[in-house]
């Protein structure tokens, strides 16, 4: 989990910078991007989505370490978070399908890195 919450935190830190430096970033999978990364949805009073989903990402690779060395009380916390992420994620799908009507590959791959660590989220507390 720790090395998929890597992933997502490499993602979320390329979109943090090219969001506060204010460049256009170029999908070459699906061309949404700019569109969904340029909306009114990318901020919340002013601080990028992406460096919220950055501390999110953080977070779930600290406590997947401490949970790997035995720490036991970071399991819950994990489980919460990996669920508050996923809720957020499934909003932020809805708001590009729905909303925006483009999709920015990049917000994808965060949604399918959340989306695999809740997976195992539920495995491992399902197996404890």
């Amino acid at each position: 989990m720790a090395c998929l919450a890597l992933v997502g935190l490499a993602d979320a830190i390329y979109l943090t910078v090219q969001h506060v430096t204010g460049q256009s970033v170029r999908c070459t999978i699906v061309s949404g991007c700019s569109e969904v990364l340029s909306s009114s949805y990318a901020s919340i009073n002013g601080i990028p989505v992406a460096l919220i989903g950055a501390v999110a990402y953080f977070t779930v690779f600290s406590l997947s370490t401490l949970a790997a060395f035995g720490y036991a009380l970071v399991d819950k916390l994990l489980l919460i978070v990996i669920a508050l992420m996923s809720l957020t994620t499934l909003w932020l799908i809805y708001l590009q399908a729905f909303v925006i009507g483009q999709f920015c590959q990049f917000c994808l791959l965060s949604a399918a890195v959340t989306i695999v660590l809740m997976v195992l989220v539920l495995i491992i507390a399902r197996r404890r």
